[in-house]
């Protein structure tokens, strides 16, 4: 949730995602799209990459990710092909999520199929999301 808010103090949208594993952070994003100009800036990329340089490689096994927004097709695929085996979101993403939002990339057959767990700290994401995109509307 703290990346999420720093990404929206920067006038990104709220997202932040941590990788993790065994209690000890290997990786950690947000948000930087506006920032960077750059379409593939997204927070679980950004903690992705940040993870392969702590393990040393491209495969997390034994690791977790959590996401305070439902991952996108980019990112679900980024989570796939470095073989993440657990997956944790908050708010659900009706128009981009690619883990039951707008459809489950998960029915597809991949190599790899992470477990998936939405609704951690669901009402707070959408809160952080909501206001977000309201002072947008209203400055």
């Amino acid at each position: 949730m703290q990346l999420a808010a720093e990404a929206a103090a920067l006038g990104e949208v709220p997202v932040g995602c941590v990788v993790y594993q065994n209690g000890r952070i290997l990786g950690e994003g947000r948000n930087r799209r506006e920032l960077r100009r750059d379409a593939l800036a997204h927070a679980e990329i950004e903690a992705i990459r940040q993870a392969c340089r702590a393990m040393g490689g491209w495969r997390l096994t034994g690791c977790v990710l959590c996401v305070t927004l439902e991952p996108c097709a980019m990112c679900a695929g980024a989570i796939a092909n470095a073989r993440i085996p657990t997956v944790y979101f908050g708010a659900a993403d009706h128009r981009f999520g690619a883990y039951g939002g707008l459809f489950d990339l998960r029915e597809q057959p991949l190599n790899h199929i992470p477990g998936v767990h939405g609704g951690l700290m669901a009402e707070e994401s959408t809160a952080l999301l909501q206001g977000f995109f309201e002072r947008l509307r209203h400055p």
